[in-house]
């Protein structure tokens, strides 16, 4: 047992560093070949920081544990609407651009009340996660367009670029400790649920998707502090999209998932969420603290659900 937490402790740390690693690589070479850094943020960072929940949902979609794979997706999305925004605007009312109102939260809900729809069958199919990355097409075709109707083709020049190959060598070192952590994390999380007789979905909802979602966290908390309120919850909904449309559509056609631990309330949960965070939004375009508590509060009440029922 003690090996398994060290294994998943191992993994969540190979995992976080290599996304950074990853991210920095990508990055730093956009930018020598003259990408605006509008794109880079919306494309390269933001793949960047779901990269976690990536590795760990393919992963265990190809180790045969697809309620970890999807309960991960679920469970990052509860986490980053409920519990990454609550704290931030508890910790700094969080001040919520119009476009986020209007386009960002409405496709995110879409997304998540899409894959509810999906999963009342009890599978992923290759045609389901086909629709997932049709949508996901779409998304950045929006989002593209509206960045360069609003930016142009201006692009902030990073003034010490890094180094092409040092670039190529963050990119490579943090692609393995990716590989190697999910695999890592995946066999821990697994163990453990095994032993403990927890559901791998459970595991999902809960470990896996609170330590894939520790960069959102760290980000949304800091941002808020710093009053890059927009920012903050800008990323956490571009990774909710992303989780959905990316990384399911992805895994589910590279390897279509069977889901039986994933309950509808697991999912409802996820919708509802979405539906709280676009209501509070519209409240004067802020969300107070005493709505960031309500959301915090949610989150709290939906785990000791999860917890109940393993009791």
């Amino acid at each position: 047992m003690i090996l398994n937490i060290v294994f998943i402790l191992a993994g969540i740390v190979l995992v976080l560093w290599g996304a950074d690693r990853l991210t920095d690589g990508a990055v730093a070479l956009a930018e020598r070949m003259n990408i605006p850094q509008i794109v880079i943020g919306l494309t390269i960072v933001a793949m960047g920081t779901s990269m976690p929940e990536f590795c760990v949902s393919l992963v265990s979609a190809l180790k045969g544990t697809p309620d970890l794979a999807v309960g991960n997706i679920v469970g990052s999305n509860i986490f980053n609407s409920l519990l990454i925004v609550g704290v931030a605007a508890m910790v700094t009312p969080m001040t919520i651009l119009h476009s986020t109102v209007k386009k960002d939260i409405p496709f995110a809900l879409v997304a998540a009340v899409v894959l509810l729809m999906m999963c009342m069958d009890g599978n992923i199919s290759r045609i389901d996660a086909g629709i997932l990355l049709a949508l996901l097409a779409i998304f950045m075709y929006v989002t593209l367009k509206e960045a360069k109707g609003e930016n142009g083709t201006t692009k902030e020049a990073n003034q010490h670029p890094m180094n092409g190959w040092k670039a190529i060598g963050f990119l490579l070192l943090g692609l393995v400790c990716l590989i190697v952590g999910s695999n890592i994390f995946v066999d821990g999380a697994t163990n453990v649920a095994h032993t403990l007789g927890v559901s791998d979905a459970v595991i999902g909802l809960t470990i896996v998707a609170g330590g894939t979602s520790l960069p959102e966290l760290a980000t949304s908390v800091v941002s808020a502090r710093k009053g890059q309120s927009g920012i903050a919850i800008g990323n956490v909904l571009g990774s909710n999209v992303f989780n959905i449309l990316a990384i399911l559509g992805l895994t589910g056609i590279i390897s279509p998932m069977i889901i039986q631990g994933i309950t509808t309330t697991d999912l409802s949960v996820m919708v509802v969420a979405m539906i709280m965070l676009w209501l509070f939004s519209f409240t004067k375009y802020t969300i107070a603290r005493w709505e960031g508590a309500i959301l915090t509060a949610t989150f709290v009440g939906y785990l000791s659900y999860l917890l109940y029922q393993v009791v």
